[in-house]
């Protein structure tokens, strides 16, 4: 689902009560491990996590114009999302998550490329996506970006 929000809190307070909870928890989680250098935005109609200009001036390869996006979170419509770009760029972040994800949940991990789906809102490993938003710095996003995603 899409909103026409102007900012992360704009989007929250959108969402229906019992979603509001559980992006402001995945939101502060995500702010409290990235590490130094992403910035919170709103991208692609979504809470986004980008590499800013000013760090990486030519932008998403698709769209130069747009920040180069790292993480996103959403609330669609029969599941809340963490897309996360590192997980489909480098196999061993990805393996790393889908080794630990039972570790933190008794649910089956339901995962895309770079989209991991959440239905259950009283499942969601809060401390395993703190986790994984530590994986990489900017400048490791950047090389895995440069080397691997933009050709």
């Amino acid at each position: 689902m899409k909103y026409e929000a102007s900012s992360p809190d704009d989007y929250i307070s959108q969402l229906p009560e019992e979603r509001q909870e559980v992006l402001s928890k995945l939101r502060e989680v995500i702010n409290k491990n990235l590490p130094k250098g992403f910035e919170e935005t709103m991208s692609y109609g979504m809470i986004g996590y980008v590499v800013p200009h000013a760090t990486y001036p030519g932008g998403y390869h698709c769209d130069p114009k747009l920040p180069l996006p790292f993480m996103n979170i959403a609330s669609q419509k029969n599941f809340v999302a963490v897309y996360h770009s590192g997980v489909y760029a480098q196999k061993e972040l990805l393996d790393w998550f889908v080794a630990e994800y039972p570790n933190y949940s008794k649910r089956k991990l339901d995962m895309g490329k770079s989209c991991i789906r959440f239905k259950k809102m009283d499942d969601i490993p809060y401390d395993l996506i703190g986790e994984l938003a530590t994986k990489l710095t900017v400048d490791q996003w950047i090389d895995i970006y440069e080397t691997n995603v933009k050709r």
